[in-house]
């Protein structure tokens, strides 16, 4: 073991380990990280859930209404309509343009072309 200069020598066979400090943010500290605040939440699916508030960071769930800041457009356009898949609305212009019609069958082109 050849002594690191910066680090005082204990003995003269062994350097001194210097640890990882546990007061600050850094790395020290992720260690003890063990404990979780937040669990999946039900309404949004997100890990944003408080467990001891019980009230979601991201959708506020339980409230009726979902949480959404004007001050976060960005926020507000990852979640809002159009970024699924749209089951229903997707098929409402084409619908909307043929006047909703239903249970009536396309003439075939061929059909139409030698008539």
């Amino acid at each position: 073991l050849v002594p690191h200069p910066k680090v005082p020598l204990l003995h003269a066979h062994r350097a001194v380990v210097v640890k990882m400090g546990k007061i600050g943010k850094g790395t020290g500290s992720f260690g003890k990280r063990h404990n979780k605040s937040h669990t999946l939440c039900r309404r949004c699916g997100r890990r944003s859930y408080h467990i001891q508030k019980s009230t979601c960071g991201a959708c506020g769930y339980p409230a009726a209404r979902k949480r959404n800041y004007n001050w976060s457009t960005k926020a507000i356009g990852r979640r809002t309509t159009g970024t699924g898949r749209m089951r229903y609305l997707k098929t409402l212009p084409r619908r909307f343009k043929n006047g909703f019609r239903e249970g009536t069958e396309a003439v075939s082109k061929k059909r139409a072309a030698s008539e």
